[in-house]
Parts: structure tokens; sequence; C-alpha cells
């Protein structure tokens, strides 16, 4: 496998940090549009078969360019989802195997937006699906921990714990702390604001698709590993869109553990239009607010020395067991901020992020996982999945939930 990465941010380079480790690909090429910073990551990899390039992750023709003339048959896409439709149509022109961890943008119902959906997560890829069919090209969407390794959860539990399901929500929830900032996310506030700022989506069957407000539906869920109690609320996802096209099941939902002080800021960018992507004019340059914050705010990149703590991301299923009784299960992948950051000098939550995509390059590189078409994780076997990520050092745990109150660990 050659494999070209469009962006060396912190989820590039913890993507070959991971990777540096297996043999499963001769080549890796990080790209990005600032030259330098993928060469200095390239260079602290210290493998040869890892080397970095330019490109413009705007532009499908350029990426495509790239792929060919470094002779890669994948292509991941490590960039913020605003440059999805380029680097997606980047890969189809190259014949590649694409893989992302978020999918193209939603875009707001113009009557209802806090009712209907207008155009979800992924629609875009998914109204191509055929297109990559028809020639044996497999596009797999949502592939890092949220989505990613909840979606594998939810197919895990469908095939091997339930023979019923009545939800599989997804419950995202840390004890992270950031020392000597005020504010300081942990992932890209772009995307951040993107999906907490959006009316979440929600899937029910005998309902469909539909949206809520956001930061809706509150509730305290009980993480594992002594992370605790944390309060988490629906936020727009593609693990809502993704799941009910391959799990059975009832109702499909997200929640986000984002904590008062987090979702007060947001609500603070959103009435100052600060979370706006459209530009503006400021001393006669055209400039998106969404950008001038994230620009002000420190590179999560850089923050893994600062950091303390753990991150958990998981799937709550319920339903009956395979013996017909009630069951809850919460199946999550939790890592440790030092453990990383002694690993491959990556931050726990982008190193989280970063080996989902790397278990599913090396499953595809080996033939286990395969397919045509636009699919997601959920489409593919789990127990492949779940096995390498262990032999990675990384397993998933599960912890069983009361049924009657599926917040809460048994016991």
């Amino acid at each position: 496998m050659r494999i070209l990465i469009v962006g060396a941010g912190g989820v590039g380079e913890a993507v070959a940090a991971i990777a540096r480790r297996r043999n499963f690909f001769d080549h890796l090429v990080l790209a990005d549009i600032d030259e330098a910073r993928a060469a200095e990551v390239a260079a602290r990899m210290g493998d040869p078969r890892i080397t970095s390039a330019h490109v413009d992750a705007s532009s499908a023709e350029a990426i495509a360019a790239l792929a060919k003339s470094e002779d890669c048959d994948t292509i991941l896409n490590a960039c913020d989802p605003r440059f999805n439709p380029p680097i997606f149509e980047a890969a189809f022109q190259a014949g590649a195997t694409y893989l992302d961890m978020a999918m193209t943008l939603s875009e707001r119902h113009p009557e209802r937006p806090n009712e209907e959906c207008g155009v979800k997560l992924g629609d875009a890829q998914f109204a191509v699906s055929g297109d990559w069919e028809a020639k044996g090209q497999l596009a797999l969407v949502g592939i890092g921990v949220e989505p990613g390794f909840s979606d594998v959860a939810a197919r895990y539990a469908a095939d091997e714990l339930f023979s019923e399901i009545d939800e599989v929500g997804v419950r995202d929830g840390a004890d992270l702390v950031v020392e000597g900032y005020e504010f300081a996310p942990t992932f890209s506030i772009w995307t951040t604001i993107e999906e907490c700022l959006n009316p979440p989506l929600i899937w029910e069957k005998d309902r469909g698709w539909f949206v809520t407000e956001p930061f809706s539906e509150p509730e305290i869920f009980e993480f594992p590993e002594g992370i605790g109690p944390v309060e988490c609320v629906n936020v727009e996802h593609e693990e809502v869109a993704l799941v009910p096209r391959w799990v059975d099941c009832k109702r499909v939902t997200f929640k986000y553990g984002l904590g008062d002080e987090f979702i007060a800021v947001l609500k603070t960018l959103n009435k100052l239009g600060l979370d706006s992507t459209e530009p503006v004019s400021v001393r006669g340059q055209m400039i998106s607010p969404r950008d001038v914050v994230a620009a002000a705010l420190p590179n999560p990149a850089t923050l893994g020395d600062k950091m303390t703590g753990r991150t958990c991301a998981g799937t709550l299923v319920t339903g009956k067991g395979k013996d017909g009784a009630a069951k809850a299960t919460y199946i999550y992948h939790l890592v440790d901020n030092e453990t990383c950051m002694a690993l491959d000098g990556c931050q726990a939550v982008v190193w989280q992020t970063a080996i989902n995509p790397v278990v599913a390059m090396e499953l595809i590189a080996n033939g286990t996982w395969s397919g045509a078409g636009v699919l997601g994780p959920e489409a593919l076997p789990a127990v492949p999945f779940l096995d390498l990520l262990a032999e990675h050092g990384s397993p998933h745990g599960i912890s069983e939930r009361d049924p009657a109150c599926p917040q809460k660990p048994l016991g």
C-alpha cells in the first residue's frame, strides 16, 4: 500500500507516528499547504518510507496529480471537513481508495432548521456511491474514533451481543485538563463549532432522520475506568447518518460531554457571529470569523505536554441480549494522554482519532476489509478491527450497564 495523507496537522502526524511501527505500507506521503510543517513531521518519524510534499487541499486536480506522481493507491483525508469535496473527488480521479474521519458537511433546513433535516452529513458522498461502486473503488467514510470506532462498536454489538437493538447511542466524555489556558479545545475548533452549533441529528425507525435544538436532552452518563459522571448533550454527528444504513435498530443518537463552560463559549461565539464561515472585511482583507477564532486559540496538536487525563469514546447499546433478556452494554475505547505522549509524542484526542484509520488501512491492505462504493465502518466485519486495535496495544473495553438505567454501570 502507498498512502497519501492530505493534512499534516495533529491527526495526520499521529497517523504517521502510529503507522511507522507497522509493515502494511511501502510508502507514506504527508502533504500539506504548509510544506515546512509536513517536512518537519516526516523528519520526526525517522522512517525512510515516510516523506513529505506540498499540496493545496482545496484543489482536487493538485491532489490527484500528487497521488499519481507518487503512485499512491490510498488517500487519507486528515483535513477539516470543509475540504472533503475536493479530496474525495481527487481520490476518485486518481482511482485510489479513499478514507476520511469526518464526512461532507450538512446544510440546515431553510424553513424549520431545528426540526427537519436539510442536507445531512455525508449526503453528498452517498449521492455518488453508485459511481464508486461501478469503478470497483472503495470510499470508507467516517473512520476516526467518532465516527469510526463507535460505528465498529455498533456492528460488533449487533453481530455478537444482541438479538434485538432498541438504541445505539454514542457517548463521548473525558477528564482531560489543559494547564495554563482559560479555554483550549483539544480538537480542531473549526470542526467543534460546526458539529456543536448545528442542529443535532437523530434517527428513529418509525420517523427517519430529524433534528433538534443544539445541546438538547442533557443526561448524566457515568464513564468507565474512573472518569465518572459527565453531563452529555445532543450534538450533530456522522454516526446518526451512518449506523441506520447497516445496523438494524430502533433509534440512533450522539451525545457529547462538553461541560457548561465550553457550551457557554460556543453560545457566545454564535451570538457574536464568530462561528460564521462567511468572510467579512477587516481593514480591507476578507477573513472568515471562524478562521480568526481558530487562529487565536492554541493549536491542539501542541497541547500534549500541558494535558493530563483521559478521553473515552464509545457506543451504548440497549435492547435484548442473545438470551432474549434485557441488556445494556457500553463498548468503549479509552486513551490516557501520558501514555500516548510517551509512545508517539501526540496528545490523546488526536492519537485516539488517528489509530482507527491506521487499523482500517492495514485491514484493507491485507484484504480483510474490502468493498466498493461509499461505505461506513459498520458495513464491514467488526471483530478483525477490534482484534487489530488490541494488537496495537490499545484494546477496547466493555462496560455492562443497568438495563433500567443504562447511563450507570451494573453493580
